[in-house]
Order: C-alpha cells, then structure tokens, then sequence
C-alpha cells in the first residue's frame, strides 16, 4: 500500500526514466488478454471501473446505481474483488460478522446495506449470485481490465481532479491502459468533480458522458459548523476528501493523507488524537477509513459520509435499465 505518487501527475525525469517499465506492463497485458478464456455471465454485469491506478470515486457510483436500481424495482447484488481480503472463494459479506481483514474496507462499507459478494474470481462470483436466485443483475465494482468476464455496460470513472495524469501506463504514470484501449472498453463516461484536467475532451465526441460530484452529509456538516476539524484520510485521492471538506465551510485547521487502504495503528490514531487534542479540533475521517478504525476509536472519530450527485441521475439509471433489458433480449 503507497500513495499515490505525485510524478503520475507530470511528465518529468523520473517518469521518463521508468518508461521503459511501462512497456513491459504494457506487454504483459497484451499477452494476458490474448490467451484469456471470456465468460458470459447468466445476470447482466454492469461494470464501474476506471482506467487509473488509485482512486476515481467508483465505490459512490456503485452505491449510487445500486439504490437507484432498488427504487426502480431491480434486485441488484455487488460484486467486489475485496482489496486486501483474506478470503480466496466467494463471500457473502456480513458487516455484523466480518471484518476488514475478511473482506476489505470497500465491500465492507458497501455491505452496511446493500447485498456484497466479495470475489476474487469475477467469474466464480457471478455464477455464485446467480445461483443464490435473489438477484437479476450485476454491478461490478473495478474490473474494468478483467479480460475474463463480458461487461454488458461499462462505465468509466474519471478523477476530474487529475485526469489520466501524465498519460504513462504504469509505473511511469497512472494508466492501466492506453487511453485509446481504455476508450474501446468504455460504453460511458462519468467524470467526478471538476474537470480540471478536460478529461472530456479527450474523450470521442459520440461517447455519452455524465458529469458528477460527491457531496457531504449535511447533518454532519451542521454538527461541525462552529468546530475546527482535523481531518485525515487513506484514500487514493485523498486530497479530494480534503477539498469537500473545505467547499462545505468546515473549519479545516489540519489534514493527514496516509496511503491508499492504509491500516490503523494505535500509534498513527494516538498521534492523531494528540494533534487534534493540540489543536482543540474534532478528528473527521471518511467512511472507508473509519471502517478500517479498531472498535474502540469509532466512537472518538466523526464520519463524514459523502453521497454522488450527478448532472442527469435518471439518464444515466436508464441507460442501465436499457442495458440490463438488452442482456435479457440477447
């Protein structure tokens, strides 16, 4: 687990030094996908997936077109390959019984309500939840680059913050693939927060795009209005959290990024208390994070759920809807 490195983000000596890497990773990929066996899944698989190392914001999507089908009538279930998770067959996740080290902090965080499989064989876990008979489709979150399972909709995530960095494949830059592969393997794009980086026009012209942003629950906005905050967060975008935090007027008196999937010690939550105790602020984590909290400090530390709002939600809904209908007819 590392951080997110900032050269991704530019193209200078030390990207240019680990080009030559990029090539073999590039290599490897194309040797995996050409001997790879795909499966067609008996439910439609709705995949949100990202071309990028780190983070985009595919987890709130996921819960996003995971309620909205719920509304709309479906009976969704959410297939996660569960970073970090102990598990090597399917698992249904049970927040009340499993752990992080049992499943991940993601599938973890999604479990609270939804229905989660945690899978590291993609194709193994959509014959489990097709057996299960409890459900009639599939959101995959990540696996976009998984040449072993068909995706009847793929949706592309993009960080509008970075983009696709400095545009290497990695380890030089943040791609997992080309940006004229990762294209191809795209039926939508959905880009999360500002494009600051016109990410958009990068993109085809004919591809249909949504723009988003991920907004923080108000109530607990509200607890902290007269409240200096320290907020810390292992993420793979962390300083977008940070920028939330400081868009919805939080008093924002100091932040610490630690790397992606980051585990707690008693040693990082006691350095943390002490600062904020310093500082006289309330110590403000993200839901991912807090759930990779000991039990014990879960009540010390605030929470601050964050929930996707999109430009058009019904449009994007419904090209999900036509899909899933399509897989039927097929």
């Amino acid at each position: 687990m590392i951080k997110t490195p900032e050269f991704w983000n530019h193209r200078g000596l030390l990207s240019i030094l680990l080009w030559p890497l990029s090539l073999i990773w590039a290599f490897a990929t194309v040797i995996r996908n050409h001997f790879a066996k795909q499966s067609k899944a008996a439910l439609p698989v709705i995949c949100i997936g990202n071309l990028t190392a780190g983070g985009t914001g595919k987890t709130p999507v996921t819960a996003f077109l995971y309620d909205g089908l719920c509304d709309a009538g479906y009976r969704p279930a959410i297939l996660i390959r569960g970073y970090g998770a102990a598990v090597n067959a399917p698992l249904w996740v049970n927040p009340g019984e499993h752990t992080v080290e049992d499943c991940g902090d993601e599938a973890l965080m999604l479990a609270e309500y939804r229905d989660v499989l945690v899978a590291p064989d993609r194709v193994a876990g959509a014959a489990v939840i097709d057996r299960r008979g409890q459900h009639d489709v599939i959101l995959m979150d990540d696996g976009m680059q998984n040449p072993f399972i068909a995706k009847t909709l793929s949706i592309g995530v993009f960080d509008g913050s970075v983009g696709i960095g400095n545009g290497f494949l990695i380890p030089a830059g943040p791609l997992r693939v080309s940006l004229a592969s990762g294209i191809k393997q795209m039926d939508i794009a959905l880009i999360n927060g500002d494009d600051d980086t016109n990410i958009t026009a990068k993109l085809p012209e004919s591809m249909t795009k949504f723009s988003a942003n991920l907004l923080p629950g108000q109530t607990v906005i509200d607890a902290l209005a007269d409240t200096p905050v320290l907020a810390f967060a292992g993420i793979g975008q962390p300083k977008r959290f940070f920028a939330t935090i400081r868009k919805a007027g939080c008093n924002l008196v100091h932040y610490l990024a630690f790397a992606d999937h980051h585990p707690y010690s008693e040693t990082d939550l006691v350095r943390l208390q002490e600062d904020a105790m310093r500082l006289g602020a309330q110590l403000v984590t993200t839901q991912k994070d807090w759930v990779r909290l000991p039990a014990e400090w879960r009540e010390r530390i605030l929470v601050l759920p964050v929930a996707l709002a999109l430009d058009d939600n019904g449009d994007l809904l419904r090209h999900v809807e036509t899909a899933i209908a399509a897989h039927k007819d097929s």
